[in-house]
């Protein structure tokens, strides 16, 4: 059987998501994308990065007019470009954990997937927020409630399970309950036990 693994992490804004990621990444020895990956498809092909963050996990936002294909939605073209930028990923048989992009339903055939969505407590989001962007507790909540409103809307517009549907996931988890370096052992913990499985 492939032992190819993936990690897919969905996040709530400020729930440590990205952080977790990262330190998942690093401790299992595989790649890290995120935002990142623009950076190299830019490189790639398009040469211009501020363009493609311009669009990157924005919800379509104009009406859009198809041709052989191809759409007039620069969105869309800039979430297919990163669909296909991961899929030529999973299919050279690289190992990597990705946040975002969809990657839950994008890479659903490898069987080395491991999906994971992480939250958190709404207080404990905000302070940590606050620490961030330097402000108050009421521009804070409405940071994460535009943030995750733009992340449900991408989601849901390109995958057929909901953002947060824990039946979209192997495992949901409230990163305040542990706090971060814990929730990343426990992940760590259920990750190697898949891979033990499944390798």
């Amino acid at each position: 059987m492939n032992d190819q693994l993936i990690v897919s992490i969905s996040r709530e804004y400020a729930s440590g998501g990205k952080e977790i990621a990262r330190d998942l990444a690093k401790r299992l020895g595989i790649g890290y994308y995120d935002r990142n990956m623009l950076d190299e498809i830019a490189a790639e092909r398009l040469g211009n990065v501020d363009l493609l963050r311009k669009f990157d996990e924005v919800p379509r936002l104009f009406l859009k007019r198809t041709v052989r294909g191809m759409t007039s939605s620069p969105e869309e073209n800039v979430a297919q470009i990163q669909f296909d930028y991961l899929s030529k990923k999973a299919e050279s048989g690289e190992a990597f954990v990705v946040v975002g992009r969809c990657a839950d339903e994008v890479l659903s055939e490898y069987p080395g997937l491991v999906k994971i969505f992480i939250l958190a407590d709404e207080d404990q989001k905000a302070e940590r927020v606050c620490q961030l962007r330097d402000c108050n507790l009421d521009e804070a909540r409405g940071i994460m409630l535009r943030h995750d409103k733009k992340r449900k809307a991408y989601h849901n517009y390109y995958c057929d399970i909901k953002w947060g549907d824990s039946r979209g996931y192997d495992i949901c988890i409230n990163s305040s309950r542990l706090g971060l370096v814990k929730t990343a052992d426990f992940l760590e913990s259920y990750i190697r036990m898949r891979m033990i499985k499944h390798g």
